[in-house]
């Protein structure tokens, strides 16, 4: 415990809120940096920034979301105030702002204050406080879930439901899980990754199996990746580049429904690349698999897996998002590493160099959530104000 006298550090004011000690307010400042094509960062320009630089001088933010289409990235985040905010491409009406125009600064999304569950490919979704599922965005093959293959510019609720819990964007299909521990999916169904064993594009949601016991879905590429109340780890869809973790790949290999990967029940936390994934334990380690031609899987080698393999030793891993081929995560110290490609910057270390395992970004100590895109990442920082 920290000496709760004198001139305190950020960690033990953070701390010292925990116990009741500090009657400071916890602020949360938003960072990005990688590619600004779009407007994707959010400062104003559509200029590469290579290492992290706070966007605005509020400090208010609290989830966030990069778009893993590196070629039509947007970005979403939400404000302790529940209000969401979105910039970046908008030709497919991902910003949500009623128009078809990038911004290259965040605007808010409407005038409701009750966001709270967001993720974005090229089409974006979130959950309401009150449980409500809303999609916009590209609407092709289905993946808004309204019946129809409509694109929309702002944000429209998914059927009338008030059981919805998380949500997840891929490239063509989005998941969900509701309070019921239910999944559901649709959109994009070519290599089986609705996994309701067929081939045949959803345009509204459908169940999956008849489990009650799902926590947490992620959905990929083309594959989509999720852990039970159990904790067990299944996947399905794509399998091309092993990405389901079965101890195989290639295009005869992929799956149409759920396979459970190993027989494990110490998963915790999923996160899909787009042709890989990164998964904690419930004992802080990071496993990997799938695709490595960056580096992505972070295990020093360029080498490609079928299986997951621990990404080094360590135990203090506590937050993951993989990217379209880049993955950030957060430590239990608050540090905050990053891997895969790098054209962009969008590693953080002021410079375009690949790096095939984890890397710190900065020295801080004090990074809260974080987010991948395809060709930029966005992050949180917490701080303390009197």
């Amino acid at each position: 415990m920290p000496n709760f006298s004198g001139v305190w550090d950020l960690k033990d004011q953070v701390q010292a809120i925990a116990a009741g000690r500090w009657t400071g307010i916890p602020t949360f400042e938003l960072y990005a940096w990688g590619s600004g094509t779009t407007g994707r960062l959010g400062d104003g320009t559509v200029v590469n920034k290579s290492s992290p630089i706070q966007i605005g001088s509020l400090a208010t933010w609290q989830l966030v979301a990069a778009s893993r289409n590196n070629n039509h990235a947007s970005s979403l985040a939400v404000k302790k105030d529940g209000t969401l905010w979105a910039w970046g491409y908008n030709g497919l009406g991902a910003v949500g702002d009623g128009t078809t125009v990038n911004k290259s600064s965040p605007v808010q999304i409407g005038s409701l204050s009750d966001w709270a569950s967001i993720a974005t490919f090229n089409h974006s979704a979130a959950v309401k406080t009150n449980n409500t599922l809303w999609t916009w965005g590209f609407g092709p093959e289905g993946r808004l879930g309204h019946n129809n293959t409509v694109s929309l510019s702002s944000p429209v609720q998914v059927g009338a439901l008030t059981n919805w819990s998380q949500v997840s964007t891929g490239l063509g299909h989005t998941a969900s899980v509701k309070t019921d521990g239910t999944i559901w999916v649709w959109g994009r169904n070519n290599r089986g990754q609705v996994g309701d064993t067929t081939v045949v594009y959803r345009s509204s949601p459908v169940q999956i199996g008849a489990g009650v016991d799902w926590s947490h879905v992620s959905a990929g590429g083309t594959h989509t990746l999720a852990v039970k109340t159990t904790g067990t780890l299944w996947a399905w869809g794509n399998n091309q580049f092993g990405q389901l973790g079965v101890n195989t790949s290639g295009a005869l290999t992929h799956r149409s429904s759920p396979v459970q990967i190993g027989a494990l029940t110490t998963w915790l936390t999923p996160s899909t690349g787009e042709d890989f994934c990164v998964a904690l334990k419930t004992d802080g380690t990071m496993w990997s698999w799938g695709i490595n031609s960056g580096g992505e899987l972070g295990v020093n080698n360029l080498n490609s897996l079928s299986s997951p393999v621990q990404i080094g030793l360590l135990t203090t891993w506590s937050k993951i998002s993989a990217g379209g081929n880049q993955v950030a995560a957060i430590k239990t110290d608050g540090t905050l590493w990053v891997w895969g490609r790098n054209v962009s910057g969008q590693l953080g270390q002021n410079n375009t160099t690949y790096r095939s395992s984890p890397v710190q970004v900065g020295a801080l100590t004090s990074w809260d959530v974080v987010s991948a895109g395809g060709g930029h990442m966005l992050a949180t920082l917490q701080g303390v104000t009197n």
